[in-house]
């Protein structure tokens, strides 16, 4: 099986992400020699949002990403993995800062909140910078449009150089198909002896609330 096609259609959360990580692994196991991830997300975990770039970044196969709907916030970063990146015609990118989603009465002492503050800050410039090094853009310039909430659509992506090629076609009739975070009314197909469980998707990144047990960074 040369090929594995992912259907990404979720938030990036621990659970999609440990799904991702599965498919992955066994592709691996299985001598895939390239990974088609197709995404729309409204963003999510920045941490595992860059592990999955990283991974992808450092993996003994070749990745291709689409965006076939919307890629916001730190699915920007996931979709930045891919050695070809490519998006259907009718869909967006959003590109915007990092924030903390703090859970029910949380409470810090000077010295946890300045911790937070770097960590954002951290988070920041590395998202920044992964945009940075895809679009040859200069750094500040990526962190001038994250501040500005930028949106782009599929022909400005590509005048941005977050996109090769922008074309309707995803995957190939016999394709090898996996399917993350998608309702699913029977029994989902095995693939490599992997199932997906439902995972729910939001449609606006700014609906989307990390319940992590910590605070943790969103995009």
């Amino acid at each position: 099986m040369p090929d594995l096609y992912i259907r990404f259609l979720a938030p990036v959360l621990p659970q999609t992400c440990a799904q991702l990580f599965q498919l992955l692994d066994h592709a691996t196991q299985h001598k895939v020699t390239r990974i088609h991830l197709m995404l729309s997300s409204p963003g999510g975990s920045v941490f595992h949002g860059l592990s999955i770039y990283n991974y992808l970044r450092g993996a003994p196969f070749e990745t291709h990403t689409y965006n076939f709907g919307s890629v916001d916030s730190i699915g920007v970063v996931i979709f930045c993995a891919g050695k070809r990146r490519l998006s259907v015609p009718h869909a967006r990118f959003l590109i915007h800062p990092v924030q903390f989603n703090f859970q029910g009465n949380a409470s810090f002492d000077e010295k946890q909140l300045d911790e937070h503050l770097k960590s954002l800050k951290i988070d920041q410039e590395n998202i920044a910078r992964v945009i940075s090094d895809t679009t040859s853009k200069p750094l500040h310039k990526i962190e001038e449009d994250m501040i500005s909430r930028t949106t782009l659509s599929p022909t400005q992506a590509k005048d941005y150089g977050l996109v090769h090629d922008i074309q309707s076609a995803l995957f190939p009739a016999d394709a090898t198909l996996a399917v993350i975070g998608e309702p699913i009314q029977s029994p989902p197909p095995v693939l490599l002896g992997v199932t997906a469980p439902t995972v729910q998707a939001f449609t606006r990144s700014r609906d989307l609330q990390v319940t992590t047990g910590d605070p943790g960074s969103a995009a």
